[in-house]
């Protein structure tokens, strides 16, 4: 018993968050990232950047797309620059850029370790004979997957890099997850989706997923069900328990 509705025969996972805890290590990089930009432009009347910041602005979206949305909450616009922009450029690139140098450092010392309870789902989804996607907005996607000793459970991963290579607009646009089920020749409606931000449930339900599952690892069930989840559980083990 999987949870999910007898039409499903593809399961399209996101990462950070949903079967590993980077999500933490994201937002602290973030956090720093920004709030060291933030101070120096701002000096006295500097703002901290929030979790509240992350979950409205950033989580879920490509790297670039995150830095662009918060700085435009605060009214900032910096130009866009290069992807391989200096860390230290005053651009989007360059601000994405010191976020990505910080997490890769984060996720170097602390390592990456992966939910058991998404484990448990993953060995069960695949002895149902489902297939497993990873669709994830980060372009580090391999780097985790193989730390998290996951990338056996994958057939297929679309991340960051795909993203940008096929010119496909981030969540909460549904293009990855579309993309992650054109790579199974499975139509949407017979795919499931399993995020735990905002951006990523809603992705799911715009592409017209056939179930979408809300991760509530950041204590945000209501908002998850609004944004269109199916289901909301905060451990994807709950999904195996007998529910009659």
């Amino acid at each position: 018993m999987i949870g999910l509705p007898d039409t499903i025969t593809a399961c399209l996972f996101d990462l950070d968050g949903v079967l590993t805890g980077t999500a933490a290590q994201h937002r602290a990089a973030w956090k720093r990232t920004f709030d060291e930009f933030l101070r120096a432009r701002d000096g006295d009347a500097f703002s901290p950047f929030t979790d509240t910041d992350y979950a409205a602005y950033v989580d879920g979206r490509p790297r670039a797309d995150g830095v662009r949305t918060f700085l435009t909450s605060r009214g900032i616009e910096l130009p866009e620059g290069n992807p391989d922009d200096d860390i230290d450029a005053a651009t989007v690139n360059g601000v994405g850029n010191r976020k990505n140098q910080l997490v890769l450092k984060i996720i170097d010392e602390e390592g990456v370790t992966p939910y058991p309870g998404s484990v448990r789902y993953l060995e069960a989804a695949k002895a149902a004979g489902l297939r497993i996607g990873v669709v994830t907005s980060s372009a580090n996607g391999a780097k985790v997957l193989d730390a998290a000793d996951l990338t056996k459970f994958v057939e297929t991963r679309i991340d960051g890099i795909v993203i940008a290579e096929k010119n496909l607009r981030g969540k909460p646009a549904p293009d990855s997850f579309l993309a992650g089920a054109e790579a199974f020749e499975v139509a949407p409606a017979n795919a499931a989706v399993f995020e735990d931000a905002l951006a990523g449930v809603q992705a799911g339900k715009d592409g017209g997923f056939g179930y979408v599952v809300g991760v509530n690892r950041a204590h945000q069930a209501g908002e998850l069900l609004a944004h269109g989840a199916d289901v909301v559980v905060d451990d994807l083990a709950e999904l195996l328990e007998d529910r009659k």
